[in-house]
Parts: structure tokens; sequence; C-alpha cells
């Protein structure tokens, strides 16, 4: 499983290389998520993975990093290309909406 730093993250999205999932649930969502991202909470992705673009690169983002990390394997194994936010909203620096 491909994994990136919060920063690597960061400069990624600063040039449009990915798109973002957040895979947590909505109240911890609402205490602020990665402008941008897509909310599709853990439990929901195998019903909303047919929404997205297998063509296009996805970071997939937690609290922590654990939740996410099921997410990618999850993903992959369905030829999405999925990586993981190491350390998840806990290690974000950047701005949050």
């Amino acid at each position: 499983m491909r994994e990136m730093t919060p920063e690597e993250v960061q400069n990624g999205l600063a040039k449009n290389e990915f798109e973002v999932i957040d895979v947590r649930e909505a109240n911890e969502v609402a205490q602020g998520k990665i402008p941008g991202a897509i909310h599709i909470p853990l439990g929901l992705l195998e019903f909303k993975m047919n929404e997205l673009d297998k063509n296009k690169t996805y970071i997939m983002v937690c609290r922590s990093g654990a939740r996410s990390s099921r997410a990618v394997q999850f993903l992959e194994y369905y030829g999405y290309n999925a990586i993981n936010m190491q350390g998840g909203m806990m290690f974000w620096q950047g701005p949050i909406e």
C-alpha cells in the first residue's frame, strides 16, 4: 500500500495532482476537512465507489490513518489508484474548511 505524508499531500494538492477522499464520519468531518475533499464515510465506500474514476489518483484520509488504510486496500482490490495519508488529520498542518 502506498502512503504519503501530509506535507506531500499538501504539495500535490497545490499542483492539482489528485483528489482527497475523507472517510471519517459526518461528526468528525464537521470539525474540519481538507478543502475540496470528497466526504465518503468508510461504511459507504462500497456503495459510492462506482462514482469514482479509475483513471484518477485518490488520497484517502481519516483521523489517524487506520480507516483510510482499509479504504486504500479496498479500492486497490477493485482497481482504483488510492494512496493513504500517513497519520490522518491528526498530522495535517494545512488549511481546513
